[in-house]
């Protein structure tokens, strides 16, 4: 195990923010395929049972019809894509696309408890699921992913603009230090973000101590 931590810092990993951008990449992958495939008649049939029986979604199919709410879909899955795109560059617009991807899985994984012949009664009902439950699983995930996506983005923009709690200092400093380990809670003025990046001016002035002292 010590190897591992030891070649994943050796090449900066475990304190850059590649995590981060690994996910937000995925998401607009994600997105982008979603939103493509709502705009073919399969997937607008395939989606009836769901949508139809979607607590907070169910409203599409009276105010669009069946394939105008899956172009719905597939506007908005694009739009939060492209939102999460930008935020590589701007955090406000990678709130609002975690926004939407948060507001987007939670309308599918709402859908679990409400689907007809969710459960397999051949195997004695909950907790085994039939293929139409499964199939809804993997949202839960990708709602986790985007809440991940928003904290991050929110947290980078309040240090931005000065407005930020202990709580929040105290996340952004352990950011900060990454690989160093260091969980003390930093002062404002100890932090600076740098193309959305955290840095923390106490670590960097004690690695430039070390260098001189060498």
């Amino acid at each position: 195990m010590n190897y591992v931590i030891n070649l994943l810092n050796k090449y900066g990993i475990l304190e850059s923010d590649l995590d981060y951008h690994v996910m937000r990449a995925s998401m607009v992958l994600i997105f982008l395929f979603f939103g493509y495939q709502k705009w073919w008649s399969y997937e607008a049939q395939a989606l009836i049972p769901y949508i139809s029986n979607g607590p907070l979604i169910f409203w599409m199919y009276p105010v669009f019809g069946i394939r105008g709410a899956c172009w719905f879909l597939g506007v908005s899955e694009w739009l939060f894509g492209a939102l999460l795109f930008c935020g590589f560059w701007n955090k406000k617009a990678g709130v609002l696309g975690a926004l939407g991807g948060c507001a987007s899985f939670v309308s599918t994984t709402t859908i679990i408890p409400f689907m007809p012949g969710g459960w397999a009664a051949s195997a004695g009902g909950f907790p085994a699921m039939t293929e139409s439950v499964a199939f809804l699983m993997k949202d839960f995930v990708l709602l986790a992913v985007s809440f991940y996506l928003l904290k991050q983005d929110l947290l980078r923009l309040s240090l931005s603009s000065g407005h930020i709690t202990s709580q929040a200092r105290l996340v952004a400093g352990r950011i900060a230090e990454g690989n160093n380990g260091l969980a003390a809670q930093f002062s404002l003025g100890d932090l600076e973000m740098t193309d959305g990046h955290f840095h923390s001016r106490r670590a960097d002035e004690n690695q430039d101590t070390e260098v001189n002292d060498q």
